[in-house]
């Protein structure tokens, strides 16, 4: 692990607030999943996929596909069940993880730059770790890897819910008691720390998104089958067994950028260091009064992030390689420690912050 680089501020485009990307419905595995995409500007640009986090949609690369664009031709999708994809028939990693594969394989586009948000960050370790073939760097922001404290987030007052036979249908009746303006001011007061950096522009984009929820029948059972997964998932990565989302992580051979915000309310702030300890190739950047989706609420440093890594000269990545970790390894010793102790003894204080986060604005 080495502290985050920052490509300069003054070679990304001028600031602007852009419209959503145009997207279109493909089929894919037999259901309609929705994609966006954010033409490259830049004559070599290199493919890249954004994926999502639960109960969000690619809308939340917006910003961030359009700082990279010079540099990467982007493309978001909707996750199964989420923004204006079809319902799946699975809700867990792995077959996110699928949707994902298949994704990449049906556009002919991989090896791509991959980037995943909390539940989409889980998912990207999973894919890059099981296809490294198809990945050529991976950026985690606020990765959803499994942590136990679940007093750490604000998604632990809905484990009560995920015991109640059907607990979807008493979700559904919550959604009906709020208005989109609520729920869209709620879902972003838990997502950000600072909304005085989000434009009116993007609370109207929010407050749509939430009228499409309510509009999906899905949605509800969608949002809380993918936390029952996620939850299970997160209880399975501490025992033995290659599909550990831990043990992925630290065989993981392709560079990587680990982003965290150290206001983050919806995943433990000590797993992005802890996740950055763990993956052999890793880059750490923790920032100060950020949240749980940075690329949303300060894209521009992000950005700086993701092209400082990918300007540094190609060379192998140091530590362990492919699925094993050798026994006596520094990433071994590590991984090790993360599974007894559930990850405490990162220091949520590591990292780079840029100085000049306070004028990173998304609006």
């Amino acid at each position: 692990m080495k502290p985050a680089s920052l490509w300069p501020d003054d070679r990304l485009p001028a600031h602007h607030v852009p419209p959503p990307w145009p997207g279109r419905a493909v089929r894919l595995d037999g259901a309609v999943t929705y994609v966006r995409d954010t033409p490259a500007t830049g004559l070599d640009a290199e493919p890249a996929l954004y994926v999502h986090g639960l109960g969000g949609s690619s809308q939340n690369w917006t910003d961030l596909a359009g700082l990279l664009a010079e540099r990467l031709d982007g493309q978001a999708i909707d996750l199964p069940g989420f923004g204006r994809s079809e319902p799946g028939r699975r809700y867990t990693i792995p077959a996110f993880a699928d949707r994902v594969v298949s994704w990449i394989e049906h556009t002919d586009r991989g090896p791509v730059h991959l980037f995943g948000n909390s539940l989409g960050g889980a998912v990207s370790v999973r894919v890059a770790a099981l296809r490294p073939d198809l990945v050529r760097t991976l950026t985690l922001v606020s990765p959803a890897l499994p942590f136990l404290d679940f007093r750490r987030s604000l998604q632990g007052r809905m484990l009560p819910l995920l015991a109640i036979p059907r607990g979807e249908r008493l979700a559904a009746w919550h959604l009906t008691q709020l208005a989109p303006e609520v729920m869209a001011q709620q879902v972003m007061e838990a997502c950000i720390a600072d909304l005085t950096r989000i434009s009116e522009q993007r609370r109207q984009e929010a407050v749509e998104e939430i009228r499409i929820r309510y509009q999906a029948a899905h949605y509800a059972a969608a949002y809380v089958r993918t936390l029952r997964g996620l939850v299970s998932c997160f209880l399975r990565s501490y025992l033995p067994g290659p599909n550990s989302l831990w043990r992925m992580a630290a065989g993981l051979r392709v560079p990587t950028l680990v982003v965290g915000g150290r206001q983050d309310r919806l995943v433990d702030v000590r797993v992005a260091p802890q996740a950055a300890r763990v993956i052999p190739d890793s880059r750490l950047l923790m920032l100060d009064g950020v949240g749980h989706v940075a690329q949303v609420e300060v894209p521009r440093t992000v950005a700086r992030a993701v092209l400082a890594m990918l300007a540094e000269p190609p060379g192998e990545a140091s530590g362990a390689r492919g699925d094993a970790v050798p026994a006596g390894t520094p990433e071994a010793r590590v991984l090790a420690e993360v599974w007894r102790t559930a990850a405490p003894g990162a220091d949520p204080t590591a990292g780079t912050v840029d100085s000049a986060l306070p004028r990173d604005m998304a609006g």
